[in-house]
């Protein structure tokens, strides 16, 4: 009861701590006094710290005594995974959200503490501190993560199976979660902006920093994901248009057209209402992606249980929209450009076009993510949307992603000098022909791949030269090489060359994978697409956490392991876990599909059909699929040099 008592007291303080810091920054905007609204923000994130800080010695000393640790914690649950318990399910997951939104508002509030006196800074601290009381309400309210257990129990369910088979759990949601919470600051200072009428000045711009720091924690945060879908799930796959991957995609896409756009309105005063209406609408969007999770109405392996948080998220996410929208048509006047794009093909213009491409397929996303709930809502039945509906606006996105990156940063404001622009290009061009000529000697003669090759080398090409032009400027003004890094345009260039390594890892992937099963008895050996498969018996390993039954398997006399494992709790769950043989080159994806004989294998199928011993693998071989994590990373890095760049005032490429 005790935890119960100080996880909570904690969690009021928190509340209180936002509630103040709201009424005491109204108070300084209505009466000109100094704000001290940073003082209740550290308040609020003192009590959350508290309230994580109970949890986690929960979980870390298997008290049962909290509802939330029984019900996702045992004795037997490894150190790592009774942390990662925090967010394993509802409850604990919104406490890891107010953490970081807490942090969040701490910086932003210390950051910009100089100008406190500031109305949009001040608009933009009450909107912060706001969501931040409807997050931390909940857990005062219906998600209460201090729920007191009763009953006298010695041993907890323990985690899903799914949730303590791989160490990437402990970084994926919580840099997913952070991506979200990210976005709050620029939304909020986009509210800000609208209700104080200050949609001229430099706030766009200064905002775009914090959405390029958020953009590229969620990215790496989805990169991660997939790699976790890719290790765990047993598929050997890496991105499944699920509705919850959907969910996080969303506000990904919309923050990215938000970083190129926001760059036009500095330069040449464009794009006022259509900036402000991004910051809002990626906000909104992680609202409703927390609702996809956290209500129960999507059934995926990333959701949570159902709740009863969807009507309060759901009309969370409405206040927002009718909020954004109202605040927009109430400035309307003041956020008309005097000034209009010159030149359609223009850097400008180019912009417009990204934008519209990838708000278009955000919406494409959405409508396949929501009409399965709406059919069922309106006929009683259910319905799929699958892979092809989205591939099909994905492919050509993905063709005409590349030709802006290849143009955009080579192109003028205002006007095109075709005769600049190819001498520019001309390079890159035949180099790209060269790629596409050399693949096609290879043997490579899938059309969609050459042309893939053929474009990312292009765009590959243009983000290079850039790049090389900021090293150049760094020597001419005597700077150290590492200064170039720091400027305008290299954070995004490095940024383009990691979705030009992704692009082209997903392309030769699903372009070349093959998948086969193989019945191997124990010493004999196959060749599964040029990989020497060998199958040297079973082997049990057993422990406190799991029981598991693994296959010796050798691919090209590299030692692999995949099994069948029970896990225990809950059930006893029995999950596949592959493994895989990595490089550069490509991925051998082994998994445990069957077994033959009496079933004397524990957790795998059994087919009477085979002899005693032999087993079925399933044998996947992907080319190139280490280079899609390899340029997830470069979207990190490069979204970090956005971040810190040396000066704010100066025009960014991309």
């Amino acid at each position: 009861m005790t935890l119960t008592w100080l996880g909570r007291v904690a969690l009021y303080i928190a509340f209180a701590g936002a509630i103040g810091g709201i009424i005491h920054q109204a108070v300084a905007l209505r009466t000109g006094r100094p704000s001290r609204s940073l003082r209740w923000a550290l308040v609020s994130l003192f009590g959350v710290c508290a309230a994580v800080t109970v949890m986690q010695f929960a979980l870390i000393t298997h008290n049962f005594s909290l509802a939330y640790v029984s019900e996702n914690n045992a004795t037997f649950t490894p150190l790592l995974y009774s942390i990662t318990g925090m967010w394993s399910a509802l409850e604990g997951s919104l406490l890891l959200w107010a953490l970081l939104l807490a942090g969040l508002i701490a910086v932003v509030l210390r950051f910009y503490r100089r100008q406190s006196d500031d109305h949009v800074v001040g608009w933009a601290t009450v909107v912060l501190l706001g969501v931040s009381t409807f997050f931390i309400g909940l857990m005062c309210g219906p998600a209460d993560p201090f729920i007191h257990n009763g009953a006298k129990i010695l041993q907890g369910a323990g985690p899903n199976a799914l949730l303590q088979d791989n160490p990437l759990v402990a970084i994926h949601p919580p840099l997913l979660y952070a991506g979200f919470v990210g976005f709050t600051a620029p939304f909020a200072f986009a509210i800000a902006m609208l209700i104080t009428g200050r949609v001229h000045d430099r706030w766009p711009l200064e905002q775009r920093r914090w959405t390029v720091l958020a953009w590229g924690v969620l990215s790496v945060g989805i990169v991660l994901g997939a790699w976790w879908s890719y290790q765990v799930l047993g598929w050997g796959g890496f991105w499944g248009w699920d509705p919850v991957e959907n969910a996080a995609l969303l506000p990904w896409l919309t923050g990215t057209a938000y970083i190129h756009s926001v760059i036009v309105q500095d330069r040449r005063g464009l794009f006022r209402v259509w900036n402000l209406s991004l910051a809002i609408a990626t906000f909104s969007l992680t609202v409703l992606g927390t609702f996809f999770t956290r209500s129960g109405v999507l059934q995926s392996v990333h959701a949570f249980s159902s709740s009863t948080l969807g009507p309060l998220l759901i009309g969370f996410f409405a206040v927002t929209v009718v909020l954004g929208i109202g605040l927009l048509a109430w400035r309307g006047d003041r956020l008309r450009s005097p000034v209009g794009v010159d030149q359609a093909l223009s850097r400008e213009g180019l912009f417009i076009a990204n934008n519209v491409l990838f708000v278009g397929f955000a919406v494409v996303v959405l409508l396949g993510t929501v009409f399965p709930l709406l059919y069922e809502a309106v006929n009683g039945g259910q319905v799929t949307v699958g892979t092809p509906y989205f591939a099909t606006v994905a492919v050509p996105m993905s063709v005409v992603l590349l030709v802006l990156m290849t143009l955009a940063p080579l192109v003028g404001w205002r006007t095109l000098d075709a005769s600049v622009l190819w001498s520019r290009v001309r390079v890159t061009a035949w180099t790209s022909l060269l790629v596409v000529v050399a693949l096609v000697l290879f043997d490579v003669r899938r059309p969609m791949v050459l042309l893939a090759y053929f474009l990312a080398t292009a765009a590959a090409g243009a983000a290079l030269r850039t790049l090389r032009g900021a090293f150049v400027t760094a020597r001419r003004r005597s700077q150290p090489w590492w200064d170039a890094l720091r400027g305008p345009s290299a954070g995004g260039m490095i940024v383009h060359l990691g979705v030009v390594i992704m692009a082209l890892a997903i392309v030769t992937a699903t372009s070349y994978t093959t998948r086969n099963e193989v019945t191997l008895a124990t010493g004999q050996s196959t060749v599964v697409s040029g990989q020497y498969v060998t199958f040297k018996g079973f082997q049990t390993v057993k422990d406190s956490l799991e029981t598991a039954t693994q296959l010796r398997v050798e691919v090209n006399h590299h030692a692999l392991l995949p099994a069948i494992t029970t896990y225990n709790g809950r059930g006893d769950q029995s999950v596949g876990t592959p493994a895989i043989d990595s490089n550069l080159e490509r991925d051998v994806y082994v998994t445990f599909d069957a077994v033959g004989g009496n079933g004397a294998t524990s957790g795998a199928q059994v087919l009477g059909n085979l002899p005693a011993g032999s087993v079925v693998l399933g044998v996947t071989v992907e080319p190139l699929l280490a280079w899609l994590w390899i340029g997830g990373l470069l979207l990190g890095l490069g979204s970090v040099l956005s971040f810190v760049r040396r000066r704010h005032n100066e025009g960014d490429t991309a």
